[in-house]
């Protein structure tokens, strides 16, 4: 019998298009699921005949209880070459190949600037009155030449985001835990001292950390207390960097102007947070990673892990 594949949570419906999966014809029978399922028993239904999964980024946790009730998995294929929903230490314990895929950081890139030109311009509220037939021209926009980007995080992303900001005339303040006036140097940024004198001077803050337990929460009530009320806080990393209830206080309350978010802590986005009608959020579906060229490192990235480990050669190990 042929292994059977399944492709997770392909909310476009563009897996097989992303790709040639034709190296796989007749040796793999692959399945799309395109409805996100966050039942955990019709989860598992839908993958308990498959040898391998195929796992878009972090949109399905593959955790230990999870993994434990698939004993036909054999391989997992991740999009990228990190994904913190994957328990290895689990997959191992259960005999379960882990393999990632080639990214590019230019997307993220590129929408963290679009929520950032979104947020200075009112883009939003601008766009919304023009299609209702309301003022014309009711706000005044930020200018971005002479403001301060301040990134927290200063890695393959947040790098990229810096040569930007100092495109566009920008003074561009850095910090993280382990972040060194060198480091800073070589990207032509000053390194902040502290996070408060960051946030404290920074007229728009970007986030560009990876989560794990010593990030979590990294920006709480404190720190968005500690923000200009007429600064921006973005997000394109990952939701649990932020509090996400300080955050709705601080957007209701006026502690910060708004914000521009792509990465929340249930998604899809429930419709009744209050994320999606705060007027001063700008929120995208986490669209950091979805663009054509990516989706085909991703999706093709897949077909050649498959490959690989039919022939008993695994590539691009995680874990």
């Amino acid at each position: 019998m042929k292994p059977r594949c399944a492709v997770l949570d392909d909310y476009q419906g563009v897996a097989l298009t992303s790709a040639d999966w034709s190296p796989l014809d007749g040796r793999v029978d692959v399945r799309v699921l395109r409805e996100h399922l966050t039942d955990r028993d019709a989860l598992v239904a839908a993958l308990e005949d498959c040898e391998i999964v195929v796992v878009m980024r972090e949109r399905t946790p593959m955790d230990a209880e999870l993994l434990a009730r698939l004993p036909r998995l054999r391989l997992l294929v991740a999009s990228g070459m990190r994904n913190a929903s994957i328990d290895l230490a689990a997959a191992a314990r259960h005999g379960i190949t882990v393999c990632g895929t080639a990214s590019s950081a230019d997307p993220p890139v590129e929408l963290t600037w679009a929520l950032i030109l979104g947020l200075a311009r009112h883009v939003r509220a601008e766009a919304q009155a023009m299609r209702d037939g309301g003022p014309w021209q009711s706000t005044v926009g930020m200018d971005l030449a002479g403001r301060t980007l301040g990134l927290v995080g200063l890695g393959r992303i947040g790098g990229r985001v810096a040569r930007i900001a100092l495109a566009f005339g920008m003074d561009v303040l850095a910090w993280s835990p382990n972040l060194t006036d060198e480091r800073a140097a070589e990207h032509g940024v000053r390194r902040a001292p502290t996070k408060d004198g960051l946030l404290e001077r920074a007229d728009i803050v970007s986030l560009h950390m990876v989560l794990s337990e010593r990030t979590r929460g990294l920006i709480g009530e404190r720190d968005l207390r500690a923000m200009r009320p007429s600064a921006y806080l973005v997000n394109t990393s990952r939701a649990g960097l932020v509090d996400g209830e300080a955050l709705v206080r601080a957007l209701r309350e006026g502690w910060i102007a708004g914000a521009g978010l792509d990465v929340f802590d249930t998604e899809p986005l429930p419709y009744d947070d209050p994320l999606r009608s705060l007027p001063n959020v700008l929120a995208l579906p986490h669209l950091g990673y979805v663009t054509e060229a990516n989706y085909a490192r991703f999706h093709g990235g897949a077909v050649e892990d498959i490959e690989a480990y039919l022939a008993g050669e695994p590539i691009r190990l995680l874990g």
